[in-house]
């Protein structure tokens, strides 16, 4: 216990002792990530060379996915080489990594989930004005103000998480540095700093949720008042798979930071912050893909060989 307290890293504990375990997780979480992997590149690919995926819904789509495959990124493998090599531990230098790039980019999720909430707000309820309110230039702008808040919040939360003193046993009960286990290795008040990040960074997602409510809030009056079935048809077809991302993601994060932390884990601990790190970031392109036909094509062309004809269009650079 004195040597994995003085340790300059931590000791990530994982799922399971038994080797047999170790070997199957490894395996299931790369099954999972190479899945992960290249679903979302394939979407960025597709959003990039279709013509017909040129508007600002897969625009912020391709974002999504890149996203995506960043998290998924940041945690998996160093879960899966530390389970494979029989060895939970990780420098102090990656730790910080490991927290610094999550927060950027789970924060920056929840902000593309926002600008995607607003997108189909505005090409539901004002299809007229729709290319006046989301045009090129808004977009560029949307996608640099979800990147630079991601960064923002994880020099924010990084800073004040590492500033406190860490002098209990340096072991987390978790796959990957998650904050509020490194929270339980302080023995002092210093994490009061944190404490007071969190909860601005909390005001600020419960805005960004209760924006995402109002959007569709709107959009359900909006598409039960059209008079086409066909057309609330569609309507309903964009919509429904954005708000089941976003339910999914904001209860599973939320559920997670909130919940007290505990010294001896159970199995559902674990499997909950699996929905956030790892299911939520490999449902997103099932989800998007499998509902939207002109998405379904744009694959079939893709994994065929076949050729895509590029148009430029005022939403090209979207």
């Amino acid at each position: 216990m004195a040597n994995i307290t003085s340790m300059n890293g931590f000791l990530l504990m994982g799922f399971s002792d038994i080797r047999e375990l170790q070997i199957l997780h490894a395996l299931l979480f790369l099954v999972v990530y190479l899945l992960t992997l290249t679903s979302n590149l394939i979407i960025i690919i597709i959003t990039i060379v279709d013509q017909r995926l040129q508007a600002p819904m897969y625009y912020f789509l391709k974002h999504l996915s890149l996203l995506d495959l960043s998290l998924i990124s940041v945690t998996v493998p160093q879960s899966i080489d530390n389970s494979l090599m029989d060895d939970g531990y990780i420098s102090y230098g990656q730790c910080i990594l490991q927290v610094f790039f999550f927060t950027v980019l789970a924060w920056s999720e929840l902000a593309i989930l926002t600008v995607m909430s607003y997108d189909r707000y505005a090409a539901i309820c004002f299809p007229l004005h729709y290319e006046v309110i989301i045009n090129p230039s808004k977009c560029q702008w949307a996608v640099i103000a979800v990147w630079l808040s991601g960064s923002i919040s994880g020099i924010m939360f990084t800073t004040a998480t590492f500033s406190i003193t860490f002098c209990k046993a340096k072991i987390i009960h978790q796959f990957f540095c998650d904050i509020p286990q490194l929270l339980k290795l302080s023995c002092s008040n210093d994490y009061l700093g944190v404490i007071g990040v969190e909860a601005f960074l909390s005001v600020l997602a419960f805005s960004c949720f209760t924006s995402i409510v109002f959007s569709y809030i709107h959009i359900f009056f909006t598409v039960l008042r059209m008079p086409s079935a066909k057309g609330r048809s569609k309507a309903f077809s964009t919509s429904l798979p954005h708000l089941f991302v976003v339910s999914f993601y904001v209860s599973m994060g939320a559920f997670q930071f909130l919940k007290p932390t505990s010294d001896s884990p159970t199995a559902f601990d674990f499997l909950s912050s699996i929905f956030y790190t790892v299911l939520s970031p490999t449902l997103n392109p099932i989800i998007y893909g499998l509902r939207n036909e002109v998405m379904k094509e744009a694959c079939r062309k893709l994994l065929l060989g076949r050729q895509f004809t590029k148009k430029i269009s005022y939403l090209s650079y979207c």
